[in-house]
């Protein structure tokens, strides 16, 4: 006699298709919890060379040996940093895939609101690595030999001074529109396609000033070809002690320092994302990695998950005003 099988009850059934489904889904999350030997991306979203792209190479080498798995640094370049971000955002949040990035990332939040992604919820903050100065230079043919000359000519005359850029919506643009917005104001905006050629009509006279990366500007500062007028930092820095802070002008907070950091994809496991940090904690505390990032004018920063994430926010929201109330367009 054939013996019938008894049908497991409807609530049974769909249970055991809940919990199979969850542990389907926890897989990839265990996997990466678990610190695999998979391949770990960091996605740069500039060319190489870049300080992002030294940064990553920088800390790649000494987190394959610590978490023994493989780190390897992808260029991923376009769009102000967009299509590389864009792929972290889409990647599977399993700990395979990194974006390294700058303060670019939350300034263009409000230059191109139709990216399709929100870094503040899309991205899972994991630790900053560094700041980044910017000094405020004039050409030698402008003649301005203070931070004060300078605002005062701006003053006397609205727009007859011209700044230039490595293009619309750079931390570098930004960076003088918040200092006109402070100090009331005007100076022309001349928009380029890159550091080089800006810098190449800067010392030829073509444009008055500039804010560049300390180290691109120091070469031509020592050589008397740039005269430095301001540091972004709060205080003086170290190689130019003499320069004093944008906040000297008692404007109110006008650091325009860039951080640098590294992020994950949302819903990365925070027991992965605390081990990377503690990780990078170590890896940015060694002298070596200190002396390669101050070849570009890098000071190493780290902070926790959260620190950072207030960061990131408080950043987002500072550069959105000032895009609205100076009326920025990424054109």
């Amino acid at each position: 006699m054939t013996m019938a099988i008894p049908l497991q009850p409807p609530s049974l059934q769909r249970r055991r298709l809940v919990l199979g489904a969850l542990a389907t889904a926890a897989a990839p999350l265990v996997h990466a919890q678990a610190g695999s030997d998979a391949s770990v991306r960091l996605v740069v979203p500039f060319t190489p060379g870049t300080g992002i792209d030294l940064i990553a190479r920088q800390i790649a080498g000494p987190l394959s040996e610590r978490l023994k798995r493989p780190f390897f640094v992808d260029n991923k370049a376009g769009a102000s940093g967009i299509i590389g971000t864009q792929e972290v955002v889409r990647a599977p949040a399993d700990g395979t895939t990194l974006l390294v990035s700058v303060n670019t990332l939350v300034m263009n939040m409000a230059l191109y609101p139709k990216q399709g992604f929100n870094p503040l919820t899309d991205l899972q903050p994991v630790s900053q690595t560094s700041w980044g100065q910017l000094l405020l230079v004039a050409s030698e043919g402008a003649r301005i030999q203070s931070l004060k000359e300078l605002v005062d000519r701006a003053k006397a005359k609205p727009g007859a001074l011209n700044y230039g850029s490595p293009g619309a919506g750079t931390p570098h643009h930004l960076a003088m529109e918040l200092l006109k917005n402070r100090a009331k104001i005007s100076l022309t905006h001349i928009s380029y396609r890159g550091t080089a050629p800006a810098v190449t009509d800067l010392l030829g006279g073509q444009i008055d000033a500039m804010f560049l990366p300390i180290h691109v500007a120091l070469q031509h500062v020592k050589a008397g070809k740039l005269k430095a007028l301001a540091i972004s930092s709060s205080t003086p820095h170290p190689l130019l002690p003499e320069v004093p802070s944008l906040n000297s002008l008692k404007l109110g907070d006008l650091n325009v320092d860039m951080w640098y950091g590294v992020f994950a994809p949302a819903g990365t496991p925070r027991a992965f994302v605390d081990r990377l940090n503690t990780e990078l904690r170590d890896v940015l505390a060694q002298p070596a990695v200190a002396r390669s990032f101050e070849t570009q004018g890098m000071t190493p920063a780290h902070s926790t998950p959260d620190a950072f994430a207030k960061l990131v926010a408080a950043d987002a929201k500072r550069w959105s005003d000032l895009i609205k109330a100076q009326g920025i367009t990424a054109e």
